[in-house]
C-alpha cells in the first residue's frame, strides 16, 4: 500500500500549552504526557525542526519508566509519517542516556529521542520526560529547542501513520510503513565501547580475587548493562548487582544516587567492612556516585581522580587535551590541570558547554558537582563509564578508595565542599535575597569574608572559546584569596517558589588538615554567606532543606 494512504493528519483545537523545554528536555507528570496530543505536539514539532529527519536515521529509547514502550510506539508512527527512512531502538525500548548518544554517532543518526526525566520519580503517579539530541550526540543546542518551542505554540496539528507498534520483545528488522525499523540488543554496542577504553582483564581480575563490589542499579536502565558488565563480562558473583531490574516505576524509589535516595547502598559501604567498592547510577543512566569502604567519594572530587589518574585506562593512555567542569563543581580538577600543564576550563551548568569543548578536541575529561562526569567517548555523562574507571583505578594501582582519596588529598591538597539547597522558597523573598547579593558584589572585592579576603566577586558570565557565544548570569561567585569560595545560584521560580542553592568550598593545601568533617571544616564560610545574604532572616528558614 502507498505510503500516502497510511498517514492521518491529527488537527488540534488548541496549540501546545507549556513551558520551553531546556537541554535536558521537557520533564512534566506522567499524567500530563498522558492526555491526548500532548506527546504527539512536542515529537512534531521537534520532526519539523531537527534537520534531516527526512530520508535520516533516528535513534529512540528510554529508561524504562511508565509510558516507555507506547511513547516509543507514537514516535515510530510520527516519523515514519515525517519520511525519517530508519529508526532505531531497542530491546524492550530499553537504552540509557550515554548508549544513546553512542548510538546516535556510531549510526551516522541525524538526532536520538530519549524519553527520561532523568533522576525523578516514575510511574503512573511520577514524571516523565522527552529530550532531543543532536547528530553530535549530545543535547540539542538552544537554537534548536528555541526553534521546537516555536513551532508548538502555534501548532494546528501532527502526522502519524496508523497501525500496530512494532514489537520491541526481540531483536530484529522491520517495515512501518516505507520506513526501515531496527530494533537492537541496546547493551551490546555500549559494551563494546567500554571495552575499547578500559582494560577488562585487568578489572575481571580485581573482581575475580577477594574485592567485594556492590552496584546499585536503582531499578532503572543501568541494570541490564551493569548485569553485562559486572556479573557477565567481568565475572563478578551473582547479586553484585542490586535492583537490577528495570521497572516502570523503580521499584518505589527514587531513582537518584546519592546519600540520601541510595541510603541502603551507602549503608552497606560506610557503616561496615563487608565491600571493598560500591556505586550508582540514576534513572537514565548518566549519573553516578561512588563509595569505598567507610568512604564517601565528593562527585568534585572523583573528577580530579580521573584526571589525577587517567593515564592508568588504555583508553586515555595517551594523556589528556584538557578538562572542564561546570562553575558550581569545586576547583579540584584546576589544580590537577594546572599539574599536568593542561588548560581547565569552567563552563556554566548544562553538558552543551561541555560538548562544544569536545568536539573541537579543547578536552578530553568534563564533570559536574551533580554525579556527572564524562569524557570524549560519547557527549553526555556517563555513570557506568566512571565506575569502570574507577575500577581500573584501583586495579592498576592495587589499594582501597580511602588511599586513593587520601593521597590525592596529599599531593593536591583538599578543596572541602557542600551544596546547601533552601527549598520552597517564597519567590518575593528568593529574588530579594538574591538580588540584594548581586548589587553588593562591586563594593565586595578586598573585603574580609570569613578571616579571608574577597579576590573577586562577580556574576559569572561565560564566552565559549569554540563559537564566542556569551553566557551571563549563571551565579553569583565570592572568590577568596586562598582558593575557597562561595557560590549563590537561583532555581525554579514557579508555583512551587524558589530554590535557593549555595555552594561551599574551602581549601586546604597539602600539610593542612586534611580529615575534617566537611560541614566542621566549611563552617566560618556558611556562618559568613549567612550573615552577608541574610538567609535564614529572609528566606525563614533555620537550616537548608538539603546538605550534598
Amino acid at each position: 500500500m502507498p505510503m500516502s494512504t497510511l498517514v492521518r493528519q491529527v488537527a488540534l483545537e488548541h496549540p501546545f500549552q507549556d513551558q520551553k523545554p531546556g537541554t535536558s528536555g521537557l520533564r512534566k507528570s506522567t499524567r500530563q504526557f498522558a492526555t491526548p496530543h500532548y506527546l504527539e505536539s512536542f515529537v512534531e514539532a521537534a520532526l519539523r525542526v531537527v534537520p534531516g529527519i527526512e530520508g535520516g536515521t533516528l535513534v529512540v529509547g528510554g529508561d524504562g519508566r511508565h509510558g516507555n514502550r507506547e511513547a516509543i510506539g507514537v514516535i515510530s508512527r510520527m516519523a515514519a509519517a515525517h519520511g525519517v527512512a530508519r529508526l532505531i531502538t531497542t530491546t524492550g525500548g530499553i537504552l540509557s542516556t550515554p548508549a544513546a548518544s553512542h548510538l546516535i554517532r556510531s549510526r551516522g543518526a541525524v538526532a536520538g529521542i530519549i524519553l527520561s526525566a532523568s533522576h525523578n520519580p516514575g510511574g503512573p503517579d511520577g514524571d516523565f520526560g522527552v529530550k532531543v539530541n543532536g547528530a553530535n550526540g549530545g543535547p540539542a543546542p538552544e537554537s534548536v529547542t528555541d526553534a521546537i518551542y516555536a513551532v508548538t505554540t502555534s501548532l494546528d496539528g501532527y502526522r502519524i501513520l496508523d497501525g500496530d507498534p512494532i514489537s520491541l520483545d526481540h531483536p530484529g528488522e522491520h517495515c512501518l510503513g516505507e520506513m526501515a525499523v531496527t530494533v537492537l540488543d541496546g547493551v551490546e554496542d555500549y559494551v563494546t565501547l567500554m571495552q575499547g577504553l578500559f582494560d577488562f582483564d585487568r578489572i575481571g581480575a580485581l573482581l575475580r580475587g577477594n574485592f567485594r563490589l556492590a552496584f546499585d542499579a536503582m531499578h532503572a536502565v543501568t541494570g541490564p548493562y551493569a548485569t553485562r558488565l559486572f556479573e557477565g563480562l567481568l565475572g563478578a558473583p551473582a547479586g553484585t548487582v542490586r535492583n537490577g531490574v528495570p521497572l516502570e516505576d523503580f521499584g518505589g524509589g527514587h531513582p537518584d544516587p546519592n546519600l540520601t535516595y541510595a541510603h541502603e547502598l551507602a549503608a552497606l559501604l560506610l557503616e561496615s567492612d563487608v565491600y571493598d567498592f560500591g556505586a550508582a547510577c540514576d534513572g537514565d543512566g548518566d549519573r553516578n556516585m561512588i563509595l569505598g569502604r567507610r568512604c564517601f567519594v565528593n562527585p568534585s572530587d572523583s573528577l580530579a581522580v580521573l584526571t589525577a589518574n587517567a593515564t592508568l585506562a588504555p583508553g586515555y593512555s595517551g594523556g589528556l587535551a584538557g578538562v572542564a567542569r561546570s562553575m558550581p563543581t569545586s576547583a579540584a580538577a584546576d589544580v590537577v590541570a594546572r599539574a599536568l600543564g593542561i588548560p581547565c576550563f569552567e563552563t556554566p551548568t548544562g553538558w552543551k558547554f561541555f560538548g562544544n569543548l569536545l568536539d573541537a578536541g579543547r578536552i578530553t575529561l568534563c564533570g559536574e558537582e551533580s554525579f556527572g562526569t564524562g569524557s570524549n567517548h560519547i557527549r553526555e555523562k556517563d555513570g557506568l563509564w566512571a565506575v569502570l574507571f574507577w575500577l581500573q583505578i584501583l586495579a592498576v594501582r592495587g589499594c582501597p578508595v580511602s588511599t586513593v582519596i587520601g593521597e590525592h588529598w596529599h599531593t593536591y591538597g583538599r578543596h572541602y565542599y557542600s551544596r546547601h539547597d533552601y527549598e520552597a522558597i517564597a519567590s518575593d523573598a528568593a529574588h530579594g535575597l538574591y538580588d540584594r547579593v548581586k548589587g553588593m558584589l562591586p563594593s565586595l572585592g578586598g573585603s574580609r569574608f570569613a578571616g579571608r579576603t574577597i579576590a573577586t566577586a562577580d556574576d559569572f558570565a561565560y564566552t565559549d572559546p569554540v563559537d564566542g557565544s556569551l553566557t551571563s548570569g549563571q551565579g553569583l561567585r565570592l572568590l577568596l584569596d586562598d582558593g575557597s569560595r562561595v557560590v549563590l545560584r537561583l532555581s525554579g521560580t514557579g508555583t512551587q517558589g524558589a530554590t535557593l542553592r549555595v555552594y561551599l568550598e574551602s581549601f586546604v593545601a597539602p600539610g593542612g588538615d586534611l580529615a575534617q568533617d566537611p560541614q566542621q571544616a566549611l563552617g566560618a564560610l556558611i556562618t559568613a554567606i549567612d550573615d552577608l545574604a541574610e538567609i535564614r532572616q529572609r528566606t525563614g528558614m533555620e537550616r537548608p532543606t538539603v546538605i550534598t
